[in-house]
């Protein structure tokens, strides 16, 4: 199947490792550009220079209200367009309620949420009929997961803030997406199940929950966000995919 993404350009955030990576991988690997993010510089040319020459490498904080003007002349500089934008952050610290401090919140509300409402309202702005944007989300926008309070606060809002964005822009033409992953096998996810007494216990007892009794691959997740943000999924606006193996059991 031809996903219709040859010479498309996208800008990845956060693509450095984890899920933005891989969907970045994916991307490139059906023929797209794209612009990858990282707040390490060497990092983010690391990443870009893996992709091959359809890939470069900026050095941004999603939180830094300069960051999307950035980014977008970046993509049209470097491949002469601009089709769309996967906003994909590293997730917040864990803790419960009495654990996280103000400064915590504050500063995960200005890179996961604010820093992703910035991106996609510049990028709706500079798209055109046929764009897209797409938001790498969490199963929490569903129902809470133990342990990570602040993203459980969070991310239902930016999922809220996407839906409202996808009718105002469908009249334009352009789309908006989210994914919510669950338990994909990332170093972030291997960092959480590490907090627990025992790691190989915890992921037995995930693993146990999912129908299909495995963690997904960082390329499933890729190979979803690429086919949502191609012109492939052309009648696809407003959802909320969950990438999960099954463990969402409600409709």
């Amino acid at each position: 199947m031809d996903l219709g993404l040859k010479d498309r350009v996208y800008v990845v955030t956060g693509a450095t490792r984890g899920l933005g990576n891989a969907a970045a991988r994916e991307l490139v690997a059906d023929g797209a550009k794209v612009v990858v993010t990282g707040r390490d510089e060497k990092r983010a040319a690391e990443a870009a220079a893996e992709l091959g020459p359809n890939a470069v490498g900026v050095a941004v904080d999603n939180a830094d209200p300069e960051a999307p003007a950035r980014l977008v002349a970046t993509a049209r500089e470097h491949f002469g367009g601009f089709d769309g934008i996967l906003v994909s952050v590293g997730g917040p610290p864990p803790g419960f309620v009495a654990d996280n401090s103000d400064e915590q919140w504050q500063s995960a509300f200005e890179s996961v949420f604010l820093g992703a409402v910035r991106l996609a309202r510049t990028a709706a702005a500079e798209l055109a009929e046929g764009g897209v944007i797409g938001f790498v989300l969490s199963g929490s926008v569903h129902e809470p997961i133990p342990g990570l309070t602040i993203s459980n606060g969070l991310r239902p809002g930016l999922a809220g803030f996407a839906k409202s964005l996808a009718d105002e822009l469908g009249p334009r033409g352009i789309r908006v997406v989210g994914l919510l992953p669950a338990r994909i096998d990332t170093d972030r996810v291997r960092e959480l199940d590490a907090l627990s007494a025992d790691p190989e216990a915890t992921r037995a007892a995930n693993e146990s929950r999912i129908p299909l009794r495995r963690y997904g691959t960082p390329q499933e997740f890729g190979r979803t966000a690429a086919f949502l943000l191609s012109p492939a999924a052309s009648y696809l606006t407003g959802i909320m995919l969950p990438v999960d193996g099954g463990m969402r059991h409600g409709f």
